[in-house]
């Protein structure tokens, strides 16, 4: 010791001013300096929680023999799903065909409703439905299966962004093992940073006289993607080897391994980076990382050294030789065999030519899976909980939808142009939402009109104020004369209100059916007063609507409505008079398969079906032969469809509801501004519903009357049983027994018509032009 002494005080004044500078850069830099980024990598690597966000599905697809289905159909479905079309279907989430038959590799999934175990499966399509479905592992028929749903949204807290955050105990074994094989093979054993890795490199570099390998490791490259930019110079250098031996002092290997494998670069889609092999696996081979194939495995890690330079849509080539020089290494670090890299090696590249993004597809929709689920859901819950939301959305329905107003938008010429739309797709019987359109942009993010537009229904309301007067059918039936006849009310301010067809012309006494098929003005009106205004006005705040309009112009429909709220009304006659609410989100299921929530609608008895049916069959008549008639002269007579278009005053909205056996539609057409959009319902919304249903596979419904409802000859003059074949006798449905069984004799007819002057005439359905 006293030798030592005596050599530091010889040497002391030598090293006192170096040494004060040390240390004042050391406690006055370095270590604040190093406090600064401790903080920085702490708050930024703390935000990348990877606790698996709420992931949001679409409804499970049904497949049983008889399930109305077409080849296009099944296929959309399978791509929302992220099968691929391998030729073989070999491997989970693959699928092949032969003429109209399908064989898919199906992956499994837990749901609500239990959910279903992986399986190959055999589906034969007819032209319009599936005919059988057999499971290949034994040869034998399946009742009724479901392919795992299409993942739709991630949903963090009550926001949504487009991301894919994967766990460790997710990734491949083969995935992680051949990332450090290639890319840091020391990667559970140094620090943050390989000296020995470094010195390797920068050997190799020297003797190539280039940059030929790189000495980073895998914290370094996270600390690239989380902090720095791509500049090469000595602080960024410095700052890199901080921050890696930073986190690696605070975070344990698989943490960070985890945080690589969701945050590493690997490629551009215009403006928008691919981060995480995840994004990537759906970006460039159309399938979830799950179902990689091992040289598809190896062509995303060997692009890890340079994204842009191996991208394999622009540099086929390179990419091919960089996924085989991958795959050797596999093979030298016993990872796969050398037999299997060469069979890898000789496979194509198999990219997809339309791979996207993965990304929350439909926005309008997942507006009210939010409104549904935050009411039982906080955001911590939603964003940290690993939930699964399974909903109703069906994918074909939706991108059917989002075509049918595109398509009729754009042939509209400048009305198109000018003009918005939106639309709501429900399970005729059930309430469930199955699409939802809030802009004639598909995908698009802001104002959501279907669910927040509220515009006036015009003559979208009729069929609910007929609904209502059938309720008495003891007074009214399909043939009761109404009158319509012309109208001037005084209202409050003295003014004079009166109404007029949209032909401007009259038709004086009218049967009930053909009011409503031509959807005149002047005797729904007529009809509604002896009806009852605040009978209508009641029955339509049952629904949940408030501020209805109290005045007789809500007859014709002066009364405000989103295109949902449109859809709730007209669910109730579709599902055979039961008020269902609109359903998103079907349940919610825990990371360990365990349903916690389930939503479902519980429906009694119904109420006024006798009414609802003879409601659902003079609206199938306005299909046939009145204002929606040319739903026949598109092909889709054959739907036996129900339905009703609506226009506002001076053509500001065009709407059109219809339904079949298992779909409801209802669109709306307009402007923002609420000007006049030059479009009847039957021009504008009725178009969109046919392209639709061009598209979208669905069974017709029954032409027959109702259950409860009997054919009957009635007379048009008095709504009493008649004979066939007398003076304005029709023949229409009645609620059974609701009509005395004594017929108006053709004779007594003749005789009353002789004493009382009348001159009355069979009363064929009018032919008179409509275009409401």
């Amino acid at each position: 010791m006293t030798r030592l002494r005596s050599i530091f005080s010889a040497v002391w004044p030598w090293i006192r001013i170096p040494f004060w500078v040390c240390m004042g850069l050391l406690f006055g830099f370095v270590l604040p300096y190093t406090l600064v980024l401790n903080k920085r990598v702490q708050d930024r690597f703390n935000d990348l929680v990877f606790a698996v966000p709420t992931r949001v599905y679409a409804r499970p697809l049904p497949l049983a023999a008889g399930t109305p289905m077409t080849s296009s159909t099944l296929e959309l479905e399978l791509t929302f799903a992220g099968y691929s079309n391998d030729g073989h279907a070999d491997v989970a989430g693959t699928w092949a065909k032969e003429g109209s038959t399908y064989t898919i590799a199906s992956r499994g999934y837990a749901g609500p409703d239990g959910g279903e175990v992986p399986k190959r499966i055999r589906v034969a399509l007819s032209k319009t439905q599936v005919t059988s479905v057999k499971d290949l592992a034994n040869g034998k028929p399946i009742e009724m299966t479901h392919l795992d749903p299409a993942r739709i949204a991630t949903v963090y807290g009550s926001q949504q962004e487009e991301r894919r955050i994967v766990r460790l105990t997710d990734v491949p074994p083969l995935l992680l093992s051949g990332l450090q094989a290639v890319e840091d093979r020391d990667f559970k054993h140094h620090f943050g940073i390989d000296l020995t890795a470094i010195l390797r490199a920068s050997f190799a570099n020297l003797r190539a006289g280039h940059t030929v390998q790189g000495g980073s490791t895998l914290t370094q490259q996270l600390v690239r993607n989380l902090f720095l930019d791509r500049e090469q110079n000595f602080s960024r250098k410095l700052n890199e080897a901080l921050m890696s031996i930073l986190i690696e002092a605070h975070y344990d290997k698989s943490r960070i391994l985890e945080a690589y494998v969701n945050e590493v670069f690997l490629g551009q889609q215009g403006g928008q980076a691919v981060h995480g092999f995840a994004a990537a696996s759906e970006f460039y081979f159309g399938r979830r990382m799950e179902d990689l194939k091992p040289q598809e495995m190896a062509l995303l890690i060997g692009m890890v050294k340079g994204p842009s330079y191996y991208d394999p849509r622009r540099y086929p080539d390179r990419a091919l030789s960089r996924r085989n020089l991958v795959l050797d290494q596999f093979s030298e670090t016993n990872l796969i065999t050398a037999e299997q890299a060469n069979a890898y090696k000789a496979t194509p590249l198999g990219i997809v030519s339309n791979g996207q993004l993965p990304h929350n597809r439909f926005p309008a929709f997942m507006d009210l899976v939010r409104l549904q689920i935050t009411s039982d859901f906080d955001d911590d819950t939603l964003s940290q909980g690993n939930l699964s939301i399974f909903t109703t959305l069906d994918p074909a329905a939706q991108v059917y939808a989002e075509q049918a107003i595109t398509t009729t938008l754009g042939g509209l010429g400048k009305r198109g142009e000018a003009a918005q739309a939106a639309a709501v797709v429900t399970e005729a019987q059930t309430g469930a939402v199955l699409a939802i359109v809030g802009s004639k942009i598909p995908g698009d993010q802001g104002f959501n009109r279907a669910l927040d537009a509220k515009r006036q229904i015009g003559s979208l309301v009729k069929p609910l104020v007929y609904l209502v007067a059938l309720t008495n059918p003891e007074r009214w039936n399909l043939a009761s004369p109404v009158e319509d006849s012309p109208i001037s009310l005084r209202q409050p301010d003295g003014s004079f209100w009166t109404p007029k067809n949209d032909e401007g012309d009259v038709h004086g006494s009218v049967p009930m059916v053909d009011a409503l098929v031509h959807s005149w003005n002047l005797a729904s009106i007529n009809l509604g007063m002896s009806v009852g205004v605040s009978r209508i006005k009641a029955f339509l705040e049952s629904f949940g609507l408030s501020n209805v309009n109290p005045s007789p112009s809500l007859l014709i429909g002066a009364v405000d409505m989103s295109p949902l709220q449109a859809t709730q009304l007209y669910q109730y006659i579709a599902a055979d008079g039961h008020a269902l609410p609109p359903l998103a989100v079907r349940g919610v299921v825990d990371a360990r398969g365990q349903t916690i929530k389930r939503y479902e609608v519980k429906t009694g008895a119904g109420e006024y079906q006798p009414a609802v049916r003879l409601t659902t069959w003079a609206m199938q008549q306005v299909t046939r032969s009145g204002t929606a008639a040319s739903i026949g002269t598109v092909g889709l007579g054959y739907l036996n469809a129900a339905g009703k278009t609506g226009t506002s005053n001076d053509l500001r909205d065009s709407w059109f509801a219809g339904f079949t056996a298992d779909h409801l539609a209802v669109f709306w057409m307009g402007r923002d501004d609420n000007k006049p959009s030059g479009m009847y319902g039957n021009t504008g919304s009725l178009r969109a519903w046919q392209e639709l249903f061009k598209k979208l596979p669905t069974r017709p419904l029954p032409a027959a009357p109702g259950q409860g409802l009997e054919m009957a000859w009635v007379n048009t003059a008095d709504g009493k049983r008649s004979e066939e074949g007398c003076e304005g006798a029709r023949q229409v449905p009645v609620v059974a027994g609701t009509l005395s069984q004594d017929a108006e004799g053709c004779f007594w007819q003749h005789v009353g018509n002789f004493f009382s002057g009348s001159d009355a005439s069979p009363a064929p359905a009018s032919s008179a032009p409509s275009r409401d």
